[in-house]
């Protein structure tokens, strides 16, 4: 349930913004200063501020009618209701995109627990295979402070426009308040590099 909700909200949200054709070939710059950012749950993320952060709030009633009509359980459209992004961001042409969503356990009524974060980080980043094609996965595990995080660096290519490559990645923990997943999907070297979050 948990791992078919994720991919659904970040296979939505991502989708549009990350697959589209270049209008024209990026530029070299410096990277402009990074802005922080904090957040109910309890961590805290950065961008620079040259990376166009979406108001993603509007939409998520629509998204939520639509994902409660295909709910198989109570306990799924709970979630549905409970599901937030606080971060959509896009930068660049062809666009890197950068997503942060996150399920409270204190709307869904139930915690997870560490040992949660494997099967779930896999669906979600199983997720991104209904937009891209996905090659050479590299899976990592780490502790960042007292979270253990899970983390999906792979090359991937739009279905829909094959010329466009991608590096992408998911980084998934399990919070004291929320499950949280970072999705980045990265056109070039600058947008995955300057990416970062903090718990």
């Amino acid at each position: 349930m948990k791992t078919r909700l994720f991919t659904t909200v970040l296979v939505l949200c991502t989708a549009s913004l990350g697959a589209q054709a270049p209008a024209t070939a990026p530029t070299a710059s410096v990277a402009p200063v990074a802005l922080a950012h904090s957040n109910e749950f309890g961590f805290s993320y950065s961008l620079p501020s040259d990376w166009d952060i979406k108001d993603f709030g509007p939409a998520i009633p629509l998204l939520q009618q639509k994902l409660e009509k295909s709910a198989d359980s109570a306990g799924e459209k709970k979630a549905v209701s409970c599901v937030q992004v606080p971060l959509l961001a896009t930068h660049g042409t062809p666009r890197s995109v950068i997503e942060v969503v996150t399920l409270g356990y204190e709307c869904f009524g139930k915690q997870f627990a560490d040992t949660d974060l494997p099967a779930f980080a896999i669906g979600v980043a199983g997720g991104l295979k209904k937009t891209f094609t996905i090659d050479d996965p590299i899976y990592g595990a780490y502790t960042l402070g007292a979270h253990s995080v899970w983390i999906e660096r792979a090359n991937g290519t739009s279905i829909a426009h094959p010329e466009l490559k991608f590096t992408t990645e998911t980084v998934c923990t399990i919070l004291s308040k929320a499950a949280v997943c970072w999705e980045a999907i990265a056109a070039d070297d600058t947008a995955s590099r300057y990416s970062s979050m903090a718990l």
